[in-house]
């Protein structure tokens, strides 16, 4: 699925949901976010639903299933991510795009690349959505220290993949660890995705809190867009200036352009 949004502001907008499905895609347009207007589109031409967007969030692809990882999803999922990015460039080339589907440590790269061929690419406006890795370690913590999910905040660095996904446990304020409740806690956040889908026994994935995260995300990004200032986000995968990792999940701050700073770790 695609879900694109142009705005001027998030409560009076036009929300567009897209699936290639020929099923009629059941877009659950009643659950969307409080807009004026809403539409879903189905078929192989995702162009209807990309004119005039401001936003796009890409999560169309296969999920998980028991004994995979997220790189058992890159030959599909990689050139699904090609196509859809190939549309974004000719039809609504100056959009933030944030890039859901997995694995998300390799098909921002190739979003990038397809941006960067046909010249719109602009580093600011493309993001990998791992959102999902902050709001799993804020429940944990939460759940283990008898706090209130809302106000714990963990920032969370590197990709969105096993032993790539790191929080950073020392940097939540009010509360502290042992090396053993660090070390447990480190092993569930960067396996709870396999734990969900060995859970669903391969009826699925993550698809209710990935859903939440694109949300939570989604929100920042368009009231950042609308000129909220001091908008953070504790995690998303961009381009930074790293020799060796040139795409990274730092903490950013963003903007009416997309993503105005990487913030220190």
């Amino acid at each position: 699925a695609l879900y694109s949004k142009p705005s001027s502001c998030w409560f009076r907008s036009r929300a567009v949901r897209y699936c290639a499905c020929h099923t009629g895609c059941r877009c659950g347009s009643e659950s969307y976010p409080n807009t004026s207007y809403r539409k879903g589109y189905a078929g192989e031409d995702p162009t209807p639903a990309l004119e005039g967007a401001d936003v796009v969030l890409v999560s169309a692809g296969v999920a998980r299933k028991p004994g995979m990882d997220r790189a058992d999803l890159f030959n599909v999922n990689a050139g699904i991510v090609k196509a859809l990015a190939e549309k974004i460039a000719v039809v609504c080339p100056k959009a933030c795009v944030g890039i859901i589907t997995n694995p998300v440590n390799t098909t921002v790269p190739i979003a990038a690349e397809v941006l960067k061929k046909a010249g719109v690419y602009d580093k600011r406006k493309l993001f990998g959505v791992t959102t999902l890795d902050v709001i799993r370690s804020e429940t944990f913590v939460a759940a283990l220290k008898d706090k209130d999910p809302g106000q714990v905040r963990v920032p969370v660095i590197g990709g969105h993949s096993g032993v790539t996904i790191l929080p950073l446990l020392s940097q939540v304020e009010g509360v502290s660890f042992t090396d053993e409740e660090v070390a447990a806690l480190t092993k569930r956040i960067q396996n709870a995705g396999t734990e969900v889908v060995e859970a669903k026994a391969g009826g699925g994935s993550a698809t209710l809190s990935m859903g939440q995260a694109a949300c939570r995300f989604g929100l920042a990004l368009v009231k950042a867009l609308q000129g909220v200032s001091e908008v953070v986000e504790l995690r998303v995968d961009v381009e930074g200036e790293g020799e060796y990792a040139p795409f990274f999940a730092p903490p950013i701050k963003l903007g009416k352009n997309g993503v105005e700073a990487l913030l220190d770790i």
